[in-house]
């Protein structure tokens, strides 16, 4: 399978880096129907998670802070990551996915991505 991403001209040195961050680990990480990738996005304010099946292309599950319920939810911007965690967590557990493969997709395991990621095993995924 051929990695997506492809590098782009005119890009700062830290936009640069994180793209050549995503496509190192893009390289080993590859998600099947028995064991999907949860792909992490993370912006300043918000965090999207997915659950991926990438030899068919589909998104089994998905859940972020830019959903209503979780807007309401009070508490910092980890205390949501981790909601979301659970929250995709429960979604994959209804399409029949226990074990998934984690993409942090270039950011460092620290932070709202350590917490989306202990959510999500809290949740029931294992990793």
């Amino acid at each position: 399978m051929a990695i997506t991403l492809k590098h782009q001209r005119n890009l700062s040195a830290r936009a640069s880096s994180k793209l050549r961050r995503q496509i190192r680990g893009r390289k080993k990480i590859s998600g099947t129907a028995a064991r999907p990738r949860l792909v992490v996005t993370r912006s300043s304010k918000h965090i999207t998670a997915q659950v991926v099946d990438d030899l068919v292309g589909k998104t089994l599950a998905s859940a972020s802070t830019l959903e209503g319920d979780l807007r309401a939810f009070d508490g910092d911007k980890s205390a949501k990551a981790k909601k979301v965690g659970e929250l995709v967590a429960a979604r994959a557990k209804a399409q029949g996915v226990e074990t998934v493969v984690f993409d942090r997709a270039g950011n460092k395991y620290h932070g709202r991505i350590a917490a989306l990621a202990d959510g999500a095993r809290e949740g029931g995924l294992t990793f």
